[in-house]
This record gives C-alpha cells, structure tokens and sequence, in this order.
C-alpha cells in the first residue's frame, strides 16, 4: 500500500483524488489545503486526515506526493518532497522562474526520487495513439505540426494578473506537445499576441490570442495557435505532416451521433473544458505515476520536459515583448 499527500484540494486537485482512489494500492492519507472547508470536504470524500505541509512531509509512511496546489506553491513543495525522499507528481508549471524550476530539477536529480509532470495531453488516447504510429513510421519523417488550442472563455482577470502569462499558462502544454510529437528540441520561437476578447486582460499585462511558429534543430516546423474565447467549446487538435502523409488529431464530442436533415448535417459541438476532454488522461497519467513507483517503468513526462516547456514559454513572452525572434 502506498499512502500519499495530495496538496491541494481545489478543481484539479479533486480530480487527482479521485483517480488515486481508484487505484488499488494507493490510500489517499492526506489533504493538505489552506482553503479549510476544500481540504476537509474533499479528506472525508475518501477516508484521508486533513494535515498540513510539516506533517505530510515528514511522515515517513507517505511515499509519494500529488502536488495540485497553486502554482506559486509547486516549486517549494518539489523541494520539499525530493528532500524527504518523496516519489513527486506535480501539475504544470513547475514555477513561473525558469531559475526556480531548473533548481527544482537540480534538487530531484540530487534526491533521484521520480518527478512527473502534468502535461496530461501525452496521455490522451487520441493524441497518444498519433505519437505510436509517428513512431512506427507511418508517415515517414515528421516536417511540420500545426496545433490549435482554443479555450471555450478566459480564466477572471485576477487569476491572470497572477498566472504568469498566457504563454506560461495555456500554450505550455502546447509547447510540451511540440516537443513530445516531433521529438526534437527547439532552437528558435517568434511570437506574436493580441488581445481581441478581452480589454481587461490588456490592463492585467496579458494577451488572449497567439501565434507561435518554433523552428527544431532538424529543421522541422510547429506553429501553433490560441485563443481565450472558442464560442462552441474547447478546441483541442493538432496535425502531423510528415514525408508519406499526414496524421490528423481531432476534437472529442459527448457523442458521435450525427443528424442529417433536409438543411443540415449536424453533430455534437467538442466537449466544452479540459475536465471533460481529458478525463481519460488524467486517469492514465496517474496510474502511470504508479506504475512508475511500483514497477519501474520509465516516466514519460519528467521534471526535465517541464523546465524545457517553460524555456520555450519564455521565450515566447521574450518574443512577443520585444517584437523579434528569440534564438535558444
């Protein structure tokens, strides 16, 4: 039985409970939370004790820690955790300070304890499914990838004044994706950003809409797009053109049921946020977790992807501010 410490006991932290409690083997013990009535809500939904962050750290039978807290707490309890000898799963970013976060990866090397990262769109089936048959050569080299990224609405402007940027926030998984699917790493980002939803997310120093084209050493080609408002629901899809074809991923809907009248055709809009697109994800990206602690297997999205994809998202705000390429 491994027994962990879920730190934070908000949206996606509810989330991460769940799916540790379905997992056999595993015993959610703590909850640690500052928002009280979050933490003893979500610690008497599945038989865990509300702690804090001194008790569940030095608690020699916790074996691994979820961190699902803020992002400003992340860095602090990665080190932490790697101290304590703690298996660690912590969400995106691993710190809006690429310093900060390459120290946090520094400090779990030193530990040589497992850090995943919740970049959970690797481990989507439909995107997933992409990658294995990248690999099998269906489509012979891979030259360009082309992602959309569209959010059904902005986040409250208070939470992107403290966010770190759209480029740190939301296109970070699309900068993770970039890497993962062409497996190649980035030497140039030109970004450009507007604010075309939203004026108040001007006044917050913040843009809502991006295109990002990023150059890989081999040559190859992403340019991704994104955009805060996608007025029919959340806009998830990339395309991989490669030297003898093409592979598409496209957006998941509630059902694929389609209607065909005498003037429409007519199918389900995409499902309207990440908590519905990715269930499945997040349901495998934890049992992988587990998988890793138990039975070895090597981790797929390391604390070493996430100081990579925030390298990229500083240097897509660098571009952005400064109107010119960023060389890497």
């Amino acid at each position: 039985m491994i027994d962990v410490a879920l730190f934070g006991a908000g949206r996606i932290g509810k989330i991460h409970a769940a799916n540790l409690f379905a997992h056999q083997g595993v015993r959610l013990k703590y909850v640690v939370d500052t928002h009280a009535p979050s933490a003893a809500a979500l610690a008497e939904q599945y038989g865990a004790s509300v702690s804090d962050t001194d008790t569940a750290l030095n608690d020699a039978s916790v074996g691994a820690v979820v961190i699902a807290s803020s992002t400003d707490t992340h860095a602090e309890l990665i080190l932490r955790a790697a101290a304590a000898g703690k298996a660690i799963f912590c969400e995106k970013p691993v710190d809006l300070d690429l310093a900060r976060a390459r120290d946090c990866a520094a400090a779990v090397a030193a530990a040589k304890v497992p850090c995943l990262i919740g970049f959970q769109r690797r481990y989507d089936p439909t995107f997933a499914a992409v990658k294995a048959r990248i690999d099998a050569g269906e489509i012979g080299s891979p030259e360009m990838l082309i992602v959309t990224s569209r959010d059904p609405g902005a986040p409250p402007v208070d939470y992107i004044k403290r966010s770190g940027g759209i480029f740190k926030d939301m296109l970070i998984h699309d900068f993770d994706i970039c890497r993962w699917i062409l497996a190649d790493e980035v030497v140039s980002v030109h970004a450009s950003a507007s604010v075309l939803t939203d004026p108040a997310i001007a006044d917050a120093g913040d843009a809502d809409c991006t295109a990002v084209t990023l150059r890989t050493k081999s040559g190859r080609l992403c340019q991704i797009n994104t955009t805060r408002r996608a007025a029919y629901g959340y806009d998830q899809r990339f395309e991989v053109q490669g030297s003898l074809g093409m592979l598409q991923a496209g957006n998941h809907r509630p059902t694929e049921v389609t209607a065909f009248g005498s003037k429409q055709v007519a199918t389900d809009l995409p499902e309207h946020f990440f908590l519905e697109r990715y269930q499945a994800a997040y349901a495998g990206e934890m049992a992988h977790f587990f998988r890793v602690i138990t039975q070895g297997e090597t981790p797929r999205t390391t604390v070493q992807d996430g100081v990579k994809a925030l390298e990229l998202a500083d240097a897509a705000t660098r571009s952005w501010q400064e109107g010119r390429v960023i060389a890497l």
